[in-house]
């Protein structure tokens, strides 16, 4: 038998508490521990790296170009020669910008399911990441990989 002491008011549901009388705890493990980052901010620590040490070398090259991460790729039939492919899964985009009255900057989109599949552990990921950004940016910039590397 539930006391009244423990139900929600207004509901009749009992409060779940330890044998102690206590509620349920917080988190485990603190928020700026490695082990509570998702992958999605694992992965965007990574991108940020890769783009933040090609900034220092090519700031002024590199001063209006966007990097954006997303999740998946769009559903497309076909994909232009602006995608970085491997086999038939896209796994980053070059958005070339278009000068004009309504300016839009040049944009590297890296899509981070794809490149985590093909990835056995971080550091793999880690140079996944870095090979497909340094692609990227050499498309760009008409120059050829081994330069950025």
């Amino acid at each position: 038998m539930t006391s009244p002491e423990h139900r929600r008011p207004g509901s009749g549901r009992r409060v779940h508490r330890d044998r102690h009388g206590r509620g349920l705890r917080g988190r485990l493990v603190p928020a700026t521990v490695p082990l509570a980052r998702t992958k999605a901010e694992v992965f965007d620590d990574l991108v940020l790296d890769t783009v933040e040490t090609l900034e220092r070398r090519f700031a002024k090259e590199l001063a209006g170009v966007e990097f954006a991460v997303e999740d998946v790729p769009p559903d497309l039939n076909v994909y232009d020669s602006d995608v970085l492919e491997d086999g038939e899964v896209p796994l980053a985009r070059l958005l070339p910008g278009r000068p004009g009255r309504q300016e839009i900057p040049p944009r590297i989109v890296l899509y981070r399911r794809p490149l985590e599949f093909r990835a056995m552990d971080r550091e793999d990921l880690a140079d996944l990441v870095h090979d497909v950004i340094i692609e990227q940016v050499a498309n760009l910039l008409g120059v050829d990989p081994d330069e950025l590397a």
